[in-house]
């Protein structure tokens, strides 16, 4: 195997691994570790209106830098002497662009947006992560899990 061949196929995987890092769940089921053991404040009211959504990936800028170091060591190993540092820059600057494109595209999903009539009867809007298996329907019984600036809904049994 040629040798700029095994660097593509290492930058690809690494790549992949450390977007990998930047997936969140934004379901109403995952908490992250720091919302262990605190205490939230609970509402509880009933669906009124659904509107499904698009959530936006994140822009960390992890992406592009691992894309750009990729890049330029696949770019380093074309090449040789000015040639060769040209094409470490190219692979570097093309890698970010890539990079950054695929971590927004990575972690992007589809969201809904819930309205919720509290019983107090106050409205409000969250819009959390879609989740496998856990539909909601208007009408149904919901609670809202809420500390500091993050809420989610859950179903009420």
């Amino acid at each position: 195997m040629k040798l700029s061949r095994l660097f593509s196929l290492m930058a690809a995987g690494t790549l992949t691994l450390l977007l990998g890092g930047c997936l969140a769940d934004l379901t109403g089921s995952n908490y992250d570790r720091g919302e262990a053991r605190t205490v939230q404040a609970v509402q509880f009211g009933e669906i009124v209106d659904i509107e499904t959504v698009k959530v936006d990936g994140t822009k960390s800028g992890v992406g592009a830098v691992a894309g750009a170091a990729t890049g330029g060591l696949a770019g380093s190993t074309i090449g040789g002497g000015k040639g060769k540092s040209l094409a470490a820059i190219a692979g570097a600057v093309a890698g970010g662009v890539f990079g950054n494109y695929a971590e927004r595209k990575v972690t992007e999903g589809n969201g809904l947006n819930l309205t919720v009539k509290l019983d107090n009867g106050s409205f409000i809007s969250i819009v959390q992560q879609v989740e496998q298996g856990n539909s909601f329907r208007v009408g149904d019984r919901v609670k809202v899990y809420s500390h500091g600036r993050t809420s989610r809904v859950v179903r009420s049994n």
